[in-house]
């Protein structure tokens, strides 16, 4: 594994991230003084004398609790995967849950190194333009052609966030290819472009399972007129509504071939990450598009190369 492995017979104190209250107060940390073994023990059903073989097999050859009990097939690495992300409060879903699609990768699997690559946007995120000190500001993820992993950027950005604990918003503004309720299993038969078109729709967003702080709002039915819908002084409204109640906003966007609706998108928004692939993208659309994006209020976070 790559990463070092918590172990007796050292406790760990583990501070809970602050969940974001309705009223926007945040929950003070509780601390927890658990081992990791106590964990597996409870998941696999061990007995003290599985529990003091591990302990020796992790003395002899200088591996962690979790090590050593994956050595010893008496745990499974999902199963040191789900203790860790109980004994540091980190959300966590088991890459057996039908409910996830596997571009999920910072759900299924938050310690690889994908996840860490997300882990550090993200903190690039909220040390420049989502920064506390700034504006509130949404995410709108961006890119010039389709095909360029916009989706899997939005999801895999938006789980990074809910994972810091605060309530977070996944937003499919995409209104011309959405994906983004088959990636997270929920209803789209209503959502953004119902509202939208003035439509009182009700549980529009969904709440994700085994992600509590992360939320989903779906497109609904693909309108006809997707442009005119997001150029509309609602969408604005919306935006700042949803800014209000959520910690963090996370916008799909559709591809800029497709039209204007992705500038449109992220001016409401506030801020933009732009999207290529290498060997795909072409140079002189990713200019044009960044060039748009430079007349506009949006602060443009980067330009990301996703090699997915």
């Amino acid at each position: 594994m790559n990463r070092r492995i918590p172990t007796p017979p050292f406790a760990t104190s583990s501070f809970s991230p602050r969940d974001a209250r309705p009223d926007g107060r945040d929950v003070a940390p509780q601390v927890l003084d658990r081992y990791i073994g106590e964990y597996i023990r409870e998941a696999r059903d061990l007995s003290d004398r599985q529990i003091e073989e591990i302990l020796n097999h992790q003395r002899n050859h200088d591996l962690r609790f979790g090590e050593a009990a994956i050595a010893l097939k008496l745990a499974s690495r999902e199963d040191v995967l789900w203790a860790l992300s109980q004994q540091f409060h980190y959300p966590y879903a088991a890459s057996e849950d039908a409910q996830f699609h596997e571009e999920l990768v910072t759900a299924i699997d938050p310690f690889c190194d994908q996840a860490e690559a997300f882990r550090e946007v993200r903190s690039q995120l909220m040390m420049g333009v989502m920064s506390s000190d700034k504006p509130r500001r949404a995410l709108a993820v961006m890119s010039p052609d389709s095909g360029d992993g916009k989706s899997f950027f939005a999801s895999n950005m938006a789980i990074t966030f809910s994972q810091l604990g605060g309530r977070t918003l996944l937003v499919d503004a995409d209104m011309r290819t959405p994906r983004q309720h088959q990636l997270f299993g929920v209803p789209n038969q209503s959502g953004l472009s119902g509202i939208l078109a003035g439509r009182a729709e009700a549980n529009v967003i969904h709440q994700v399972r085994d992600l509590p702080s992360l939320h989903v709002l779906p497109v609904g039915t693909t309108p006809p007129n997707p442009l005119e819908l997001v150029q509309r002084a609602g969408f604005g409204l919306l935006m700042q509504e949803l800014l209000s109640k959520f910690d963090h906003v996370v916008v799909d966007t559709p591809a800029d071939t497709h039209g204007a609706d992705a500038r449109v998108v992220a001016a409401k928004c506030g801020a933009a990450i732009v999207l290529t692939r290498p060997g795909k993208t072409r140079v002189k659309p990713t200019q044009k598009l960044i060039s748009a994006i430079n007349k506009t209020p949006t602060k443009l976070a980067g330009v990301m190369f996703n090699e997915y």
